[in-house]
């Protein structure tokens, strides 16, 4: 996947055209149908979904009107070192020449040039305060912000937040400052008109019209991932602009965009303002972040784990570890535990958990409803702070969320294999000495159950050569299709009972 933050080439004036005048024949088709057609569409039991666009807008001019003064350009320069200059020549230690060279090449120093970047913001409040990305004004010595009416002033960074790509910035001027708010992406649906202006290639205010395309991307960018997708167009400048909805509310900040050509294609990102509202109130107030910490590292519960465990379905955030010196060592919380609420925000799966608790504010207490023992528990727990435990050396790893341990699954084998991890010793019972692949999921029909293979089993060695990951054993199960061999030697531990199983593997080769 290419993720670039930066925006695209816009569509020429012959394809907008035709789409203005596709729209604009909808539009009037919508308009000179009946009430009683357009209700028809709606699906009755058992019959076709349908409905009818309520209201669609005419323009989007009046809005923008109000919208544009808020928006603003931002430039930002850093003096960077150029590229380096000649080697000096190595001369015998003693050597005059050697004092010499040293003294002229330290005098002539790197080159030096003035690396400048653009992009958008807006002002949130009478204060001059302007939200944009951190990835805008990152590194730089120097941050410009330019008003619609071509004011240029100088900004104040109050501070920023890498983890979620946002910075806040500070004007000042001798004249009332025009600004907007925040509204609620939560409340935002899929096929949601949005508006988003901003800086498109050193421009200035532009405007671009879409609807939402998704809710709750992750696009690997960070552990509080939360996009919202949109086919308005995002272009190179855009970063750190508003998107808004139709009350003219900020909804989200844009961002990146999905681009395999460095252009736009109509998939771009923006922060939901549910995340980025929070964020931009701490560093107002605090100069830097302060978000909530529970102290726990986190992993995904599959349909294996969820089936081994009770639940019904696969949800929630299993406990793989609990941090030493964290909130949650003061509790009953234990490894093993599937965290499905957290102070009564339901837990669907393990990257809502990180948002949640990185929302609560710091120092409450509250309740952590766990799955345990095929049965629900609650646990108090009162948070941390984030910023502090990392400054304190607590994590490793600065909060991001474990990376899932590989897999590999063998269907025509009828065998599941993982990594070996702590979540998963605690799940079969193994010591923490305990090396090899772990068989996690046994086919009732196949080689492996018919060789009387079995979850919890530990495959050390294929072929008499030792394998650590899931993807040695299908690296040596290949070498041996390569060879054209039916059959594999593992060397299997079975609850401490070590043999050798031949395991036929003729059913990959007929798998294709």
């Amino acid at each position: 996947m290419t993720m670039n933050v930066q925006d695209s080439p816009q569509s020429n004036a012959v394809g907008r055209l035709g789409r203005l005048l596709i729209a604009g024949f909808a539009a009037a088709m919508l308009a000179a149908m009946p009430a009683d057609a357009a209700r028809a569409q709606a699906a009755p039991d058992g019959g076709p979904l349908g409905g009818s666009l309520a209201n669609p807008p005419d323009s989007f001019a009046d809005l923008v009107d109000t919208l544009l003064p808020a928006v603003v350009n931002i430039s930002s320069a850093q003096t960077v070192s150029g590229a380096p200059g000649p080697e000096i020549p190595q001369f015998p230690p003693g050597s005059p020449f050697e004092d010499f060279f040293e003294d002229f090449f330290n005098r002539r120093g790197a080159p030096q040039r003035r690396a400048t970047s653009l992009g958008s913001g807006f002002i949130i409040s009478p204060e001059g305060h302007v939200v944009t990305n951190n990835h805008v004004i990152e590194g730089a010595d120097q941050i410009t912000v330019v008003l619609q009416d071509d004011t240029t002033l100088d900004a104040e960074l109050i501070g920023v937040d890498p983890r979620t790509d946002i910075a806040v910035l500070r004007i000042q001027t001798d004249r009332p400052l025009p600004f907007v708010a925040f509204g609620d992406s939560e409340q935002m649906r899929v096929g949601d008109w949005v508006l988003a202006i901003g800086n498109p290639f050193g421009l200035g205010g532009s405007v671009t019209a879409g609807i939402i395309s998704a809710r709750a991307r992750n696009i690997n960018a960070g552990p509080y991932d939360d996009f919202i997708q949109t086919d308005a167009s995002i272009n190179r400048g855009n970063s750190g602009g508003p998107m808004f909805n139709m009350d003219g509310q900020v909804i989200g900040i844009n961002t990146a965009i999905f681009t395999p050509t460095g252009g736009s294609v109509g998939v771009g990102f923006a922060i939901p303002s549910s995340l980025a509202e929070s964020v931009v109130g701490q560093i107002v107030e605090f100069g830097r972040t302060r978000r909530g910490w529970l102290g726990v590292r986190i992993q995904t519960v599959t349909e294996d784990i969820a089936e081994s465990l009770g639940l019904d379905v696969p949800r929630g955030a299993l406990i793989s570890s609990i941090t030493a010196g964290g909130p949650a060592a003061d509790t009953d919380l234990q490894p093993g535990d599937v965290i499905v609420e957290f102070n009564g925000v339901e837990i669907e799966d393990m990257h809502r958990l990180p948002r949640v608790v990185a929302d609560t504010p710091v120092g409450s207490a509250v309740d952590v409803v766990v799955w345990r023992q095929g049965q629900l528990q609650s646990v108090q727990v009162v948070l941390g702070e984030l910023e502090a435990a990392e400054q304190a050396g607590l994590l490793d790893d600065l909060g991001q969320m474990p990376t899932a341990p590989a897999t590999e699954e063998l269907d025509a084998l009828g065998l599941a294999l993982a990594e070996l991890t702590d979540p998963l010793r605690n799940r079969f019972g193994l010591s923490s000495a305990t090396e090899g692949v772990v068989i996690t999921a046994v086919a009732d029909v196949g080689a492996a159950a018919d060789e009387g293979l079995v979850p919890g089993d530990l495959i050390l060695e294929v072929n008499q050569r030792q394998v650590t990951t899931p993807a040695d054993v299908a690296a040596r199960i290949d070498d041996a299709l390569q060879a054209d061999r039916n059959s594999v030697l593992l060397m299997v531990d079975s609850n401490g009972d070590v043999r050798f199983v031949a395991l036929n593997i003729s059913a990959l080769r007929n798998d294709g």
